[in-house]
């Protein structure tokens, strides 16, 4: 019988690269618990629209189970280019009401996070940097280093905003990329108009490529009037030479079927196109078959649903707390407070003795002083959770 070999000296330095997610952590001990209050996932508390499960279901029982082309159906495309015409009509609308810019590709991924693994592949490489605003996604950094490129981080503390001065100092002739997220997670921040503008024009100006995941999109409380209409701000309204990343988990609570997409420039999605060939294929294919038909659901009772659970943790917290009211998303990105001597960490493990699940900031940070909640909960568990970090903080 052979023994046993030791298999660890098989792993790549890539992959010894990147840590567990502290995210991860924090629901390995959800499941220890017997009534945990969890302000720790972002995951919406609604289940997906009746309608889109029936489309999905027709879709298997109509045999729709095969691949589809790998840059998605031909009808789903047709919806999002119909979607992104009419919001971007200045930039990549320029083909008509409901046709792209003949420079503009567009591609369906396996969920936006699907979208950013493809574009980092497709864009950078060893030598290269990637400029990330702090606090940021938990992933950004990590598929940076799968990448092979170097991770550049940009403090927005205390406010958060991803502004033009805060991001020229570090442009070199290595940077590559900038990765923008608007609406926020972890911090909920929205990026004005004019700061999407500013940062484009530096991108431009020093031929940067910009990155505008946007998976929160409909999650936005601050919106902007852009060409006459109301939108959330986004640097698609100012260029067509930005990336745009956007998908269905959070809009529809479809963060199960894994499905998004990416629009910009043509050469680029073609790269990503060719990648997703050899990596994902495509997306699911019934999945597809939903999402061409969400666009057209009204979720705008829920997002008014979530605005009001932000008014309501703004409302407690901001007596106990520095906290940068959310524009968007679901979270808010507290600063332990000072007077507690704690750090973020060591706050959360107070939190956990009291049944509260959040995550620390240094999950997001290079700073370990605030901590993130997630609102996207039922209003009775977001109650006890807000109970808990007022007494916590001695109110």
């Amino acid at each position: 019988m052979i023994s046993r070999m030791d298999t660890s000296r098989f792993i790549s330095d890539r992959a010894r690269g990147i840590d567990a997610s502290g995210i991860r952590r924090v629901f390995e001990l959800a499941a220890k618990l017997e009534d945990p209050i969890n302000l720790s996932i972002g995951q919406p508390d609604f289940d997906v629209p009746d309608a889109i499960k029936d489309a999905a279901c027709d879709a298997i029982h109509q045999g729709n189970n095969r691949y589809t082309q790998t840059q998605g159906t031909p009808q789903l495309r047709a919806a999002i280019t119909a979607r992104l015409a009419q919001e971007f009509p200045t930039t990549l609308g320029r083909g008509g009401p409901s046709k792209l810019d003949a420079g503009t590709g567009l591609l369906v991924t396996s969920g936006v996070s699907g979208a950013l693994v493809l574009s980092l592949l497709a864009t950078v490489g060893p030598g290269d940097e990637v400029v990330i605003p702090d606090p940021y996604f938990v992933m950004y950094k990590h598929l940076v280093t799968l990448a092979g490129a170097t991770a550049v981080y940009v403090d927005t503390y205390p406010d958060f905003a991803v502004t033009a001065e805060r991001l020229e100092p570090v442009l070199n002739e290595r940077t590559k990329l900038v990765l923008f997220n608007t609406p926020s997670n972890p911090t909920g921040v929205v990026a004005s108009q004019q700061v999407c503008k500013d940062v484009v024009e530096l991108c431009e100006q020093r031929g940067v490529l910009l990155i505008s995941d946007e998976i929160y999109d409909e999650f936005c409380y601050e919106k902007a009037q852009v060409d006459g209409e109301t939108w959330c701000p986004s640097p698609l309204h100012e260029s067509p030479n930005a990336l745009l990343l956007r998908g269905y988990s959070k809009t529809y609570g479809m963060t199960g079927w894994r499905l998004g997409y990416a629009a910009g420039p043509a050469a680029i999605i073609e790269q990503m196109t060719k990648l997703q060939q050899y990596s994902f294929v495509c997306a699911p294919s019934m999945v597809q078959a939903a999402g061409a038909m969400a666009l057209g659901v009204d979720m705008s009772q829920h997002v008014s649903a979530y605005e009001r659970k932000r008014d309501r943790v703004v409302e407690r917290l901001s007596p106990h707390y520095k906290l940068t009211t959310p524009g968007g998303a679901f979270y808010a990105f507290p600063e332990v407070p000072p007077s507690l001597g704690l750090s973020a960490t060591q706050f959360v493990e107070k939190a956990i003795e009291k049944s509260l699940l959040i995550i620390p900031g240094n999950v997001f940070s290079q700073r370990d002083t605030h901590f993130r909640l997630s609102y996207a909960c039922d209003d009775a568990m977001l109650e006890r959770g807000l109970d808990v970090l007022v007494q916590l903080a001695g109110g």
